[in-house]
């Protein structure tokens, strides 16, 4: 057996390792979404199974498996997500304040997470484990922030939606329908003219946290 060979095996166990993993911090962000609701009055997402860690019953077949290969192919990137938790804001106490507030728990599941592999990354001495901390932390800030920024039908529009009197609330919730049309348009154009426009409004934030973590 070559060292080739060694190295490539190595190189496809460390990359499995970070995909498992960043598909379970998805996972994860979307529990966060249903169990916030569930805290806050709305049982929609437990009654329809959705408080669980089994990847099974989060799968999106087009956001989660069609969808990322189809924009790594074309678009030379990748994007997903996994399948949106049910949620009734008519539910809540506060329908805006609490849809914010289920919005928000999905992205800071990402930073703690984030916050987790960052103790890994300074508590190990295995630079295997510290290649594999360091792209989950880096992907999970980059979910986090990715998903606030405040464009329809992100977590970011409806925390946005927190701030907006009750009429102009109604008004931007209806943008949802066509938000993620647009959303995937400015992506995939942005990419082709290689002017990267979501990479350039979260790459701070994502690098700011990334140095208050010690991870360079």
């Amino acid at each position: 057996m070559t060292d080739n060979y060694i190295a490539t095996l190595i190189r496809f166990g460390l990359n499995a390792s970070i995909v498992v993993l960043v598909f379970y911090s998805i996972i994860i962000h979307e529990v966060s979404h249903a169990y916030a609701a569930y805290v806050l009055g709305d049982d929609s997402a437990k009654r329809a199974g959705r408080l669980s860690l089994n990847p099974l019953v989060h799968i999106d077949w087009f956001g989660t498996v069609l969808l990322p290969a189809l924009l790594y192919f074309t678009a030379g990137f990748i994007y997903g997500y996994a399948k949106p938790v049910p949620f009734n804001p008519y539910n809540f106490n506060n329908f805006k304040r609490d849809s914010g507030l289920t919005a928000i728990a999905g992205p800071v599941s990402n930073v703690l997470i984030a916050v987790v592999f960052a103790l890994i990354y300074h508590l190990s001495a295995n630079q295997y484990i510290q290649y594999i901390s360091f792209y989950v932390i880096f992907m999970n800030l980059v979910l986090g922030f990715f998903n606030m920024i405040p464009f329809p039908p992100l977590d970011g529009s409806k925390v946005l939606g927190m701030f907006l009197s009750d009429d102009a609330y109604y008004k931007w919730t209806l943008q949802e329908r066509k938000g993620m049309m647009w959303l995937f348009a400015i992506i995939i154009v942005s990419n082709i003219l290689h002017l990267n426009l979501i990479g350039r409004i979260i790459i701070y934030p994502v690098q700011f946290f990334m140095s208050l973590l010690g991870i360079g």
